[in-house]
This record gives C-alpha cells, structure tokens and sequence, in this order.
C-alpha cells in the first residue's frame, strides 16, 4: 500500500499541496509510519487564495509549517470517526472543527472525497485551505 507521500503524488492534484510539504520540511513526517490523517487541500483550493499568498507562505517556511500541521491529525480517523465529536486536535495545536451532518465538512471546506486509506494513515481530500483560529 501506498504512504500519504505516495498517494497524493499518484493523484495528480495536489502538486501545490506536495511543493508546500516539501518547502515546509514536511516531507519525511509524512513518509513515517505515523499514522496520520490528513486534510488535503486539492491544487484548486490553493489557487483560490488570495494572490501572493501562496508566494508568502513559500518565502516564510514556519509559517508554512503552521499551516499545513493544521491539516494533519495524529491517528488514522476515517469519516465515521471524525463525525463521532465536534473537533480534533491538529498537530499544529489549535482544534480542528468537524461539521457532524452532511456536507461533511473541515472547518470551512467540505470533503470531496473521503478515507483514502494510505500505509501511513487516512487521506480526506478538501476543497480549501484550512487556517488556524
């Protein structure tokens, strides 16, 4: 079976996504046997932001880092499970809001496609970039 890394370079659509893990130092985290599960935002969601964001984030790696920790939780959690409480702590820190009906959502982006099970944890792909606070 195939890691996080793997996957998500399989799929075709998280080329920023990927850039970003890499810049942030991410990479080798998320090639470890964890598990992880993982808010991926698809490369559409990146574009949606404003212009020169992505560019800022590029520049200032920590912030980056931040970021994208939001997106990840510690354990491999299918849909049922994260539907199951209100919110789960990220490993940058701050909760991560679930929306328990359906849409199912993350914060402010819904879940396209979810439980894309890896060798290293879960995949839940989203359209948006999910910040902190």
């Amino acid at each position: 079976m195939a890691t996080i890394i793997e996957t998500a370079k399989g799929a075709g659509i998280f080329g920023t996504l990927l850039t970003a893990v890499e810049v942030a130092g991410l990479t080798a985290a998320l090639e470890s046997p964890g598990p992880f599960t993982v808010f991926a935002p698809v490369d559409d969601a990146f574009a949606a932001l404003p212009p020169g964001c992505v560019q800022t984030l590029v520049d200032n790696p920590p912030q980056l880092a931040r970021i994208l920790k939001f997106h990840v939780l510690s354990g491999a959690h299918p849909r049922s499970a994260l539907v199951a409480q209100a919110e789960w702590q990220s490993l940058e820190g701050a909760p991560v809001p679930i929306r328990r009906a359906e849409p199912f959502e993350v914060k402010n982006a819904t879940v396209v496609s979810a439980d894309i099970v890896c060798d290293n944890g879960i995949v839940h792909v989203i359209d948006r970039v999910i910040l902190p606070g």
